[in-house]
């Protein structure tokens, strides 16, 4: 699990949307083609983990399974038992958005790189952000 010690602290202003989401009301779940095992890893590091409903992470041995086949965030929906037109999946690449559209889900494309918006808004992302503080604050309360 070195790799996760190496991975750094979460990006900036993913707390914030966590908490507004939990304040919200709202289920979370990971869905990463990374190892739930990481993923559980990384959040117990950084303390994280009472913020999330639900990991799913990639199935091993199963790599036509990962993003962006709908596999994992169909998975993800069942766990949080929320039928996936429910679900909105936040993602920063173009198969993130594939694999929402692929579920029937919604997406929020999260450019967190210059020229990233064209990509995400070309893959079908219904509503693109550069930071997840706007997610934050799009999800508290008025």
């Amino acid at each position: 699990m070195s790799a996760v010690r190496s991975a750094g602290l979460p990006v900036s202003g993913a707390v914030a949307a966590l908490e507004a989401a939990r304040t919200s009301g709202r289920k979370v779940a990971i869905v990463s083609n990374n190892s739930a095992a990481c993923v559980r890893t990384f959040l117990l590091l950084h303390e994280l983990q009472h913020l999330v409903d639900a990991v799913v992470g990639r199935a091993p041995y199963q790599p036509e399974a990962m993003k962006p086949a709908p596999d994992s965030l169909l998975r993800a929906s069942s766990d949080l038992a929320m039928p996936p037109r429910d679900c909105t999946l936040i993602g920063d690449s173009v198969t993130d958005v594939e694999a929402a559209r692929a579920a029937g889900g919604r997406s929020v494309g999260f450019a967190n790189k210059a020229g990233k918006e064209r990509a995400l808004a070309a893959a079908g992302a219904d509503v693109i952000v550069t930071t997840m503080l706007a997610v934050a604050d799009a999800l508290a309360p008025a």
